[in-house]
């Protein structure tokens, strides 16, 4: 463990390798990249991720079409909010740490939290997830929801563009191939949709380009800063918090917030809370399973999730219309996930 022993509980954080893992690691981060067999830690983080996701969406839902609130960038605010000030608190009470192998405080003095150093350090971090939160709240205008999801998906081919841009990662036939079946399976379920407008599918392509982005700086911050996840959604947050806050208030989302009439109201104010708690989770399953596992396998998790997400929505929701290319295309896309997710437990 990271952490000497203590009387106090520990959650689980981005931990250095073991001793015979160290080994591996320090051979070339090119041969770990091309057939390394996902650990049981980073298939803990992506089933986590997934778990998440899939219940913060169906909360979210709630609160945004069940309820009504009018604006998605205030809960987004909340949930910031929410996700520093339990770090906060759970720092202060030395249940966790910002840094990978940093024993836990033994005093209550407040300077082992982050340096400004080591904030400007991540600053690229809030940078990509402003431009990557700004974006894929754009590109949802241009393009109908069949098409916008047929293209997010392709995320996954941009993901491992940029990894082999930034940081030169290849990998083998077997993981190049159930990425191709994915992003095959994303233009059939939505080839009934082909519509063509070029601004939206701009928009949605600088989107997957701005996710890929952000999803390698998570990897090569958290490399590169000596942060476990904590540490990084610390950072994040204090950086991005004030600047989402000044979006919502020049917009008008806060005033509308403040008079949506249901604000007070206890079913409301339990989604909500829930909703909030459920995001510093998936925040957390983020950078775990990104700094664990990769900038890919967190997309190829994403691509997981979103089939799950169609599921539950259609039957608890309904309304969802399907044909037999839209079947098609996602038991192809499941099945390019689920190859993706084999070959990377075995280590192909």
């Amino acid at each position: 463990m990271a952490f000497s022993s203590s009387k106090n509980p520990v959650l689980p954080v981005a931990d250095p390798p073991r001793n015979e893992e160290k080994h591996r690691l320090l051979k070339g981060y090119e041969k770990l990249s091309q057939g390394s067999a996902m650990t049981k830690r980073g298939a803990n983080a992506a089933i986590s991720y997934m778990s998440c996701a899939v219940l913060l969406i169906l909360f979210n839902k709630a609160a945004l079409s069940s309820y009504g609130f009018p604006s998605a960038n205030v809960i987004t605010l909340l949930q910031m909010v929410c996700s520093c000030l339990f770090l906060y608190l759970l720092r202060r009470w030395k249940i966790i740490t910002f840094y990978v192998g940093e024993s836990l405080p033994t005093s209550d003095s407040n300077s082992n939290f982050i340096a400004f150093k080591m904030l400007m350090h991540t600053l690229p971090l809030a940078v990509t997830y402003l431009f990557y939160m700004v974006v894929t709240v754009e590109s949802v205008r241009g393009v109908n929801v069949p098409m916008y999801t047929t293209l997010r998906r392709t995320t996954v081919a941009f993901t491992m563009i940029v990894e082999y841009v930034l940081a030169r990662q290849r990998y083998t036939p077997p993981i190049v191939g159930s990425v191709g079946l994915i992003v095959l399976g994303a233009f059939v379920a939505g080839a009934r949709d082909l519509s063509f407008d070029f601004y939206g599918y701009a928009v949605v392509f600088l989107a997957n380009i701005a996710t890929a982005i952000y999803l390698a700086t998570i990897a090569r911050i958290g490399k590169s800063s000596g942060l476990n996840s904590f540490g990084l959604m610390w950072c994040n947050g204090v950086i991005c918090g004030p600047f989402l806050f000044i979006w919502t208030l020049i917009r008008g989302d806060l005033k509308m917030a403040i008079h949506f009439p249901c604000l007070f109201s206890l079913g409301f104010l339990i989604v909500l809370l829930l909703s909030c708690t459920l995001a510093f989770f998936l925040n957390y399953s983020i950078f775990l399973n990104t700094t664990l596992n990769s900038a890919l396998t967190q997309t190829i998790c994403g691509n997981l999730k979103d089939l799950f997400t169609i599921g539950l929505g259609w039957v608890l929701f309904g309304g969802l219309p399907f044909d037999i290319l839209n079947i098609i295309g996602q038991f192809l896309g499941f099945l390019g996930s689920g190859l993706y997710a084999y070959f990377k437990l075995v280590g192909k």
